[in-house]
């Protein structure tokens, strides 16, 4: 085993292995722009490493293991849920960071972040709440909350910056505004590999719950990315790779053509499998159900049933905490607490 230098910490060391093994292009962890509260650092972990471990280690994360992906609180073992789509595309996300030499830790730590404020119940839980609150509900946006004030855990700005910026809905998915593209090449890759991950197991799930067949999908699109789940994934990542590294301009690169064809497998997705009607049927249901939770948050914060999960306080603060509380909800604890609030219970005989 290599000596260790004593009289250096283990973190600066491996700040000193970053600078010499990445890219220029990079974001070092030793180079960060710093916290949103000043604090010693840890003596054997670099920046990025550490905020990675606390995303790992909150609340937050353990609780998507019960939100849908697609699939509303699912029966079978193998459908997505959020938890898997966040593992899927940190996987994907750091095939691509290793390959390009940026740094990987800072890439898992945005890609394991990026959802924690997502609803219940998918993007159906997301369009409740964007209806009804005032100013709109955007996920990326309460991702961030819950990463600096629900959990408090105090990460660092490139972390921050690309959780913020990695959700695109069905805009560009490489973008020259500097406005909505996070500002290192690690969150813009976290970008690019949510929605490589989501297409791709979009598309698997959907055909394991008979929604779709191998030949629904558009014959020109299948002919460029592949006709199985591997090679779909593989066929992306390999040509942001390719291209990224021939442009060498220190941006991220896709060809048109796979531009086109992740761009046209998205609408797809959009229009036969979100849009189809028993899909549809459940958001709907799911929609009703959040929007029942939020108003009887709004209008009786006091009930035990709230507590102590809901705490108010201040000016506006019930509509704030409300959020936080539908937001944070797995699809099941959404479920038990509508049943409780709204189903008749059956009397007792005496």
């Amino acid at each position: 085993m290599e000596r260790i230098e004593h009289n250096r910490s283990i973190r600066s060391i491996l700040e000193e292995v970053e600078e010499g093994t990445l890219s220029s292009l990079a974001a070092k962890s030793g180079q960060s722009r710093g916290r949103l509260k000043p604090e010693e650092e840890c003596d054997l972990r670099p920046a990025f490493q550490h905020d990675r471990d606390r995303i790992l280690h909150s609340k937050a994360f353990r609780r998507l293991k019960h939100k849908s992906q697609v699939f509303l609180s699912p029966t079978g073992d193998h459908y997505r849920t959020r938890l898997t789509h966040t593992l899927e595309v940190a996987q994907i996300a750091r095939t691509m960071a290793k390959s390009l030499r940026l740094n990987e830790d800072l890439t898992e730590a945005i890609a394991l972040a990026h959802d924690l404020g997502h609803t219940p119940f998918g993007h159906a839980g997301e369009s409740v709440l964007n209806r009804i609150v005032e100013g709109g509900f955007r996920h990326n946006e309460q991702s961030l909350r819950v990463v600096d004030i629900l959990e408090g855990l105090n990460l660092t700005f490139e972390v921050r910056d690309g959780i913020l910026k990695h959700s695109k809905g069905q805009g560009n998915i490489l973008d020259d505004d500097p406005k909505v593209m996070a500002s290192t090449l690690e969150g813009r890759l976290v970008r690019v590999a949510d929605i490589i991950a989501y297409i791709c197991h979009d598309i698997d799930d959907a055909i394991r719950a008979g929604v779709l067949t191998e030949d629904d999908l558009p014959l020109r699109y299948g002919n460029l990315v592949g006709r199985t789940h591997s090679s779909r994934i593989g066929s992306m990542v390999r040509d942001l790779i390719a291209t990224t590294r021939e442009m060498d301009d220190g941006e991220l690169h896709l060809t048109p053509e796979m531009t086109e064809a992740m761009v046209g497998l998205r609408k797809f997705l959009y229009g036969k499998v979100y849009g189809n009607p028993s899909i549809k049927r459940d958001f709907d249901r799911a929609r009703k159900v959040l929007a029942s939770l939020f108003v009887a948050v709004i209008e009786e914060p006091e009930r035990p049933e709230f507590a102590p999960s809901l705490t108010l306080s201040g000016e506006n603060r019930g509509t704030e905490a409300a959020v936080d509380f539908i937001a944070g909800m797995t699809d099941r604890y959404a479920l038990d607490l509508y049943d409780k609030l709204f189903l008749p219970r059956p009397w007792a005989v005496l």
